[in-house]
């Protein structure tokens, strides 16, 4: 260690940097090697502070060592003297990991003998100031420096930095003078323009009503990538990825792999047909399908149906649908089945190879075993084994199958996917990955791992969801308080609000939980601005406006979206008994209630009129069953403190209120919930009401159908409806108004 410390500070790292740089393992052990290499060909002083920086540099920006001797010695030979060729040289090695190095080309590529004379540098400096001297002069020194550097440097890449601003400094002195007062005020801040938000709302409702999925409030497919995902490799450049293997083969592979692509981005959505997918599946379906289609690439859909004993049809169906209601097309829907011959013959290769063995163990009798050692820890993986199970495509063709540890990098080098994303929880199963295709000799996707999407106060796994189910505490998958997609769906979340979901949460390598309340947010953003208002009471209280003849009836109209009347209107019935929410009206006036009371009147909505209570009718046990009031028109009646809905000549329908499932955040967490998910639920999750009352624009509405029902929420018509009874799902609630009483 002290040897170690003693080298370190040699090259010129102070004894606390080179104590820090102990500290990482990998590090100090790489510019251990390096600086011993350097010495070799210098000598032990020969290496002075300048290239000790250069070979720390090195050491810490060098991802794969193969090329730290190469490296070293050309920075000992001071080929490579500053931080740019150091750079040049890093991208160099790592766009050509094949054997052998081109000295020539690499030479070229950083900048090895090239000598930039103060002569050159002047001139290069001299002939951009004469290109943008009119508006040097006019700006004087408000004009952007840095256009200048940018472009000296663009003629000299080689030049130092330092020596460039140097003579950009003395070049503009020389032409301006030294700076004057005005030179010295602080220029002010330009008032950024404003965006007309009518703009943005026209947009936002043409999409809506055109079903553009594609309209995410302004973000691209693109701004949903977060950090490392930006770094994606492109095709054909998978060497470039930190961690891919590279073997003699590599090259040749990539090649062929480019002239079947044609360089076009290929990702795949790989589903279990085993059962129905949830919201985190939405994120994979946007990733997948959003980043192909962002850089015009194509995604296949694949099922990934080697296990026949959990798969049914009905899940094949229900994926398919999922994915195209979100607004995806897959390019082609493959099936791993598809390629049961071909996996086997690669099998058979493996064997042969020396790679794989059959191993005897009881259940089917017999598997075969690959040889190699996964990253955490797990030993020869399985890649077969026997079932006698027919399958439900290729009948009882195969009585053996492959794992997915085997079929899934074989199934994307088959089809030639360029990024093979995937969830954190298969990171560990990476280098099998790599290992599997490289034993093969064909061609190895990258394989990337991002941090699934979690929500609180849900549970996601197909085990539970089928517990809640055989426990009846949810009626099926698509119960609108779980979290699966045709859960989401029936419940009536648009999928422009899922996807928007997924951009707002983004891709990263980290793990997050996010809070249902967001998604929550997404669908209000498109209810909106897509859900027509309707009016509808959930706990009726009959009036009788006494002013008003029995047989009066006219038709009131009401604007489908309040906020844009163009957007078309409907008519509904008003007459003299119309019905109001029982929580419209309070017979003891409470300090800041602003709606119906005995001494207190209130405006109907839409309707022009202000009614005041005349009578409050109860029944036998004092409860308030029917008011009588009188009317006046909003023209000449004092204007009220509030405004309510109401109907009349109403439908009767079902309304279905739902609230979370589970009482905790975590319901899996024993920390939290100590006796498990099915312990957890909320005994308020759903609540009925059978005799709802709505108006009658909501007619003829088909499943699926969305409204706003005015001041209660956004409701979708449940599929169980019939012609004889409407059946509602609440959605979302409306934004809570905190003024509101």
């Amino acid at each position: 260690m002290a040897d170690t410390l003693s080298l370190f500070t040699s090259i010129g790292l102070s004894e606390q940097k080179a104590k820090e740089t102990l500290k990482n393992e990998a590090l100090s052990s790489s510019l251990k090697e390096a600086v011993i290499q350097a010495q070799r060909v210098n000598g032990a002083s020969g290496v002075d502070k300048a290239m000790g920086t250069l070979l720390y540099s090195m050491a810490s920006r060098l991802k794969d060592n193969k090329r730290l001797t190469f490296l070293s010695d050309c920075i000992a030979q001071r080929k490579i003297c500053s931080e740019l060729q150091l750079a040049a040289a890093l991208d160099f090695v790592k766009s050509h990991p094949a054997d052998p190095i081109s000295q020539k080309e690499f030479d070229e590529a950083c900048g090895v003998g090239v000598v930039i004379t103060p002569e050159q540098i002047e001139d290069a400096v001299e002939s951009v100031i004469k290109t943008h001297k009119e508006q040097l002069i006019k700006e004087r020194y408000r004009f952007n420096m840095g256009l200048l550097m940018g472009e000296a440097r663009s003629a000299l890449k080689w030049a130092d930095g330092k020596v460039i601003k140097n003579e950009v400094d003395v070049q503009v002195l020389h032409l301006l003078g030294p700076k004057t007062e005005a030179d010295l005020e602080k220029k002010p801040k330009a008032q950024k323009a404003k965006v007309a938000e009518t703009d943005v709302k026209v947009k936002k409702e043409e999409a809506a009503v055109n079903g553009d999925a594609n309209f995410v409030e302004g973000r691209s497919l693109m701004e949903q990538l977060r950090g490392e995902a930006l770094k994606f490799h492109k095709p054909g450049e998978n060497y470039t990825t930190e961690g891919y293997v590279v073997t003699p083969k590599t090259m040749e592979l990539l090649k062929k792999h480019l002239e079947i692509t044609g360089g076009q981005i290929r990702t795949r959505f790989p589903p279990e047909p085993n059962g129905i997918l949830h919201i985190g599946h939405a994120k994979a379906i946007n990733f997948n399908f959003g980043y192909a289609k962002a850089n015009d690439g194509i995604c296949f859909l694949r099922y990934d149906d080697t296990n026949p004993e959990k798969e049914e049809e009905k899940y094949f169906t229900a994926i398919r649908d999922m994915v195209e209601w979100l607004g995806y097309t897959p390019y082609q829907v493959t099936h791993a089945s598809d390629n049961f011959q071909k996996l086997y013959d690669l099998a058979v290769d493996l064997i042969r190879r020396g790679h794989a063995y059959v191993c005897h163990q009881k259940e089917g009798e017999a598997t075969l075993r690959m040889k190699m050692v996964m990253e955490d820890g797990k030993m020869d993986p399985v890649a077969y084994r026997i079932k006698y199970t027919p399958h439900h495509r290729t009948g009882d063709e195969w009585c053996i199958y492959p794992t997915y540890d085997y079929t899934h990098c074989l199934c994307d080098s088959i089809e030639n996917i360029t990024h093979s994303l995937c969830t954190k929880e298969f990171q560990a199963r990476r280098s099998s990955y790599y290992w599997l295709c490289n034993a093969l000799d064909v061609y190895c996707p990258v394989q990337w791992e991002y941090g699934r999407l979690n929500l609180t106060y849900t549970v996601v796994s197909k085990r539970k969801i089928i517990k809640l189910v055989e426990n009846g505490v949810v009626r099926d998958w698509d119960d609108p308080r779980l979290f699966t997609l045709t859960a989401l769906r029936r419940r009536g979340f648009p999928p422009e609000a899922i996807n928007n979901f997924c951009a707002r949460v983004g891709v990263t390598v980290s793990q997050t939980t996010t809070e249902p309340h967001l998604l929550e947010s997404c669908v209000r953003d498109v209810l909106n601005d897509s859900a027509p208002r309707a009016m509808a009471v959930l706990e009726p209280l009959k009036v009788t406006i006494t002013n008003l003849p029995q047989d009066k009836k006219v038709d009131v109209r009401v604007p489908n979206f309040p906020a844009n009347e163009a957007k078309g209107s409907h008519t509904v019935p008003f007459t003299n008994t119309i019905f109001i929410e029982q929580s419209d009206f309070r017979e003891v006036m409470e300090k800041g209630y602003k709606r119906l009371t005995p001494d207190q009147p209130v405006g109907l909505r839409h309707a022009g009129y202000v009614i005041s209570v005349q009578k409050v009718i109860k029944d036998s046990k004092g409860k308030v069953v029917e008011l009588e009031v009188t009317c006046c028109s909003t023209d000449t009646a004092e204007k009220p403190k509030a405004f309510i809905h109401w109907v009349s000549q109403p439908l009767v329908c079902e309304v279905r209120l739902y609230e979370r499932l589970f009482l905790h955040k975590h319901p899996e967490d024993p920390s939290e919930v100590p006796n498990g998910f099915l312990s957890d639920i909320n005994p308020n999750s759903l609540q009925v009401i059978s005799s709802a009352l709505v108006d009658t624009s909501v007619k003829g509405a088909k499943a699926l159908d969305k409204f706003q029902f005015e001041r209660v929420g956004y409701f979708s018509l449940d599929p169980d409806s019939t012609a004889d009874k409407l059946i509602f799902n609440r959605t979302v609630t409306l934004k809570e108004d905190p003024g509101k009483i």
